[in-house]
This record gives C-alpha cells, sequence and structure tokens, in this order.
C-alpha cells in the first residue's frame, strides 16, 4: 500500500537524469504517449512507432476499436497527468472538455437516486479528444519524434534489445534503441516474439466478462444544466447481467450516453432501440440526455474478456525492455480504469528510470513497481466480475465472507458519505483497495446499512 501511496502521489518532477541514447514507444496509445513523456526527461531521443495517423484527428482511431464509446478519466489519471503536462486541465477545458462538478453527478442504483454523490470533479470529454490533447502535449516536446509504421519484431542481442523492426509504405527498417517500451495494447505480440527468441513468455491470465456496449451522441442545448449520471441496475456484487448506463456531457455540445449489458443482453445498435431503452429502463436523467438531435449514428463494442500478462514473475527477461498499458492489463471497461492505469504506469517507470538504472540490464524493479498497480485495479474490478459469474455457486466460507464484506462497503457508499468518500478514492485510483478493508470501514459500513430504511 505504502508503495502505491507514492506512486499515485503526482508530486513535482524534480531531478532528472539521462540513462538511454535512444528510446522507442512501439505504439501510440495513450500508455504509449505517457511513456515518451516519461522518456523524455531520461533519454536523448524518444521514437514513437505507430500505425494509425497521429495527425490532428478527434476520429476515433482503427487501433483504438472502443474509441467511440464512454471514457472515463479518472480523479487519479487527472491528478497524473496534470503532473506531466501541467495545465492541461484548462487546456482541455478551453477547447471544449466539460469539469463537472462531483456535486452534480447523481449514482442511481435499481433506478433509485442514492444519498451520497461522487466528491470529485471530473473532467469529461470524448476519448478522441482527450487523446489528442494529450498526443499534442507529448509531440510538442523537442526529444520526441513519431514514425508511421508497424512494428514487426525486436532486435535481440548480447542479453538486451538492441532495436525495432518495423514496416512502413512496404519497405523493412531497424530502428536501434538502448531502451524499448510495449504500448501496443491488448493484442500485443511481445511475449510471442520473446518466445521465439529464446526468452520466457509471460503468462496471460483472462476473466471472461462479455460485456457489451451502445453509445450514442446527442446534441445538448446550450441552457442546459451540467449533470453526470451513472446508472447501475443493481449492487456489482448481484446476479443481475445488466450493467446498466452513463451519461456525461463533452465537447462539442454534446451528451455522450453509454448503455451496456452482459453476456445476452446486447444494447440495441438502432437509434429507435437505444432511445426505447433510454426513456423506459432507465433514470429520467437519460431521456433528458437524448432528447436532443443525434449526432451520430449507435456504436458498439464487445469485450469478450479482462486480461493480464505477468512480467513481474518471469525470471529471464531481455534489458533495456518494459511494457505498459493494455499491453500488461486490461479490465472491464465498465469500471473506466483503462487510462487512469496508463499514467500509473508512466508513474512506475518514471520511479524506476528516477533511480539511474542500467538501462542495458532486466527491469525487474519497473515490472515490481507496475504490478502493485495493476494487482490494485485487477482486484477491484474482477471482484464483481468474478461475483456476478459464481452468483448462486457454493463457495468457501472465507470468500464467502470476503464477498459479503464487500457488498457491505458497497451498499454503504451509497448511503453513508464517509464511507462514500473512501469507496470513491479507491475507485478514482487515488487510494489502494487495502484501505476499505480497515476494521474500522467495515464496521461502519454495516452500521450504515443496519441503520437505513432501504438497507439490503
Amino acid at each position: 500500500m505504502q508503495i502505491f501511496n507514492a506512486l499515485s502521489a503526482a508530486r513535482p518532477i524534480e531531478r532528472t537524469r539521462i540513462v538511454a541514447g535512444k528510446a522507442v514507444v512501439m505504439g501510440g496509445s495513450v500508455a504509449g504517449l505517457l511513456a515518451a513523456r516519461v522518456l523524455a526527461d531520461h533519454a536523448e531521443t524518444v521514437v514513437i512507432i505507430e500505425r494509425d495517423d497521429l495527425g490532428e484527428t478527434r476520429i476515433p482511431r482503427p487501433g483504438v476499436p472502443q474509441g467511440s464509446q464512454s471514457h472515463a478519466l479518472l480523479v487519479g489519471g487527472l491528478r497524473q497527468l496534470e503532473r506531466w503536462f501541467p495545465g492541461i486541465t484548462a487546456q482541455a477545458r478551453q477547447e471544449g472538455a466539460v469539469l463537472l462538478p462531483g456535486r452534480e453527478v447523481r449514482t442511481y442504483v435499481d433506478n433509485v437516486p442514492q444519498a451520497a454523490t461522487a466528491p470529485y470533479d471530473l473532467l469529461s470529454g470524448t476519448r478522441p479528444f482527450l487523446e489528442n490533447v494529450i498526443r499534442r502535449r507529448t509531440f510538442d516536446l523537442p526529444n520526441v519524434k513519431v514514425m508511421p509504421g508497424r512494428v514487426t519484431g525486436l532486435g535481440l542481442g548480447g542479453g538486451r534489445v538492441q532495436g525495432v523492426r518495423w514496416v512502413s509504405g512496404g519497405e523493412e527498417a531497424v530502428e536501434d534503441a538502448d531502451f524499448v517500451v510495449d504500448a501496443m495494447g491488448r493484442a500485443s505480440k511481445l511475449g510471442d516474439w520473446l518466445e521465439e527468441a529464446g526468452w520466457q513468455k509471460p503468462s496471460l491470465h483472462r476473466v471472461p466478462i462479455n460485456v457489451n456496449y451502445a453509445t450514442g451522441l446527442f446534441a445538448r442545448s446550450p441552457d442546459a444544466p451540467i449533470f453526470g449520471a451513472l446508472a447501475r441496475r443493481s449492487s456489482a456484487f448481484a446476479a443481475a447481467r445488466t450493467a446498466g448506463g452513463a451519461v456525461s456531457p463533452v465537447e462539442g455540445g454534446a451528451w455522450l450516453v453509454m448503455l451496456g449489458g452482459y453476456d445476452d443482453d446486447r444494447p440495441n445498435r438502432t437509434l429507435d432501440g437505444f432511445l426505447l431503452r433510454c426513456r423506459e429502463d432507465l433514470p429520467p436523467a437519460f431521456a433528458r440526455a437524448v432528447a436532443g438531435e443525434p449526432l451520430k449514428p449507435i456504436a458498439t463494442y464487445r469485450q469478450a474478456d479482462a486480461r493480464r500478462r505477468d512480467y513481474a514473475g518471469l525470471t529471464r527477461l531481455p534489458g533495456g525492455l518494459v511494457s505498459v498499458g493494455d499491453a500488461v492489463a486490461s479490465f472491464n471497461p465498465i469500471y473506466g480504469q483503462g487510462i487512469t492505469s496508463a499514467t500509473l504506469h508512466a508513474s512506475s517507470l518514471s520511479a524506476y528510470l528516477w533511480r539511474t538504472p542500467d538501462a542495458r540490464m532486466p527491469a525487474h524493479e519497473f515490472f515490481d513497481l507496475q504490478q502493485v498497480i495493476v494487482d490494485a485495479a485487477w482486484q477491484l474490478s474482477t471482484a464483481a466480475d468474478l461475483a456476478r459469474q459464481q452468483s448462486g455457486a457454493v463457495l468457501p466460507v472465507r470468500r464467502r465472507l470476503a464477498r459479503w464484506i464487500g457488498e457491505q462497503i458497497v451498499d454503504a457508499s451509497l448511503a453513508d458519505e464517509t464511507i462514500s468518500r473512501r469507496f470513491a478514492d479507491v475507485t478514482n485510483m487515488t487510494a489502494h483497495p487495502a484501505t476499505l478493508m480497515t476494521p474500522a470501514t467495515v464496521a461502519r459500513s454495516i452500521w450504515a446499512n443496519r441503520h437505513r430504511p432501504a438497507a439490503r
């Protein structure tokens, strides 16, 4: 927990030292951009190789199939962005993003509004918009450059990575490198490349989630009050398959409305079906948000599983090589952990490089730091996923007790302001999940649930 607190503290950047001549980042995702920003302080030159067009665009990239869906920038992520790019919140707001006051965020369970509200202000915008702002700030750095192309492999020798093989315009090339970052997302082939070269391949762990999304963009009248809404059809620990939905104001004077479901519950991609569900199945906030003109066709997305690769468990690893973002761990997107996890991976990389390591040696220390972040996010999201899948199953006493305690905390967070704040600290990745399991928090949660009329 102490390591998590240090990595999420977002302290100002202090002394930095050059540890590598050239660093290459494989992939221009948010995780790749943030890694490049960190490396700009520790490498003479940083090269990003990305197959998608990274020009001035605010439309979803082919490499981000979920780019049209709702994306959350949690408070923990926003704090880290401000750390790496001072003033980025004000810049995003000036360009159209909405700073949503925490007091205007409403949470519903079974369509009933809850007494406790989110204690944090949230920066709201579409994924392409936010990514574009981060990209431009990264490309403004004098020692960062981008090269369009598709990475095809690594150059390995002498026990370390020596370069990156890539293709651009049909021409193959090798980019020499002293340090390499894998930011190629869920489909990363780094493990396969390591195995083919005789190195260890990280184990891959999957948790089925089968979550389905449908997202619409609707015009927002200039005089419309700013609010956000999150509808949970039931507790995250219950057996319901419906994930709920979210409403948020975004740039361009629009509402972004997302509906989600599990397994065979797939929100309709037709406009009529989408509107019907918002008006009849969800709280009134959803009906208000879809009252305006639809600005884009309904976009759908499906994710079959959450997954993580265990690089921290490898004993044999080439020197000068790390992996970040979804290439290491991708979670159930309904919890909004992706972008924020990427910012904390960047914090882990900064903490590692700040200690002036030998960039030619295996980065075990980095992966140990990163694992603290991955474990925290994984614990939070997969607990609810597994509880949903195991509903009705006979579980050992210890697991039943852990689930019951978790349910008590979640329910209490919807009515008790103190528990709400502690729960929000964890879900926004500013505090470790272990902080919720203290005797005082558990006892207060049980007391709060037993002394309110709507206690479950």
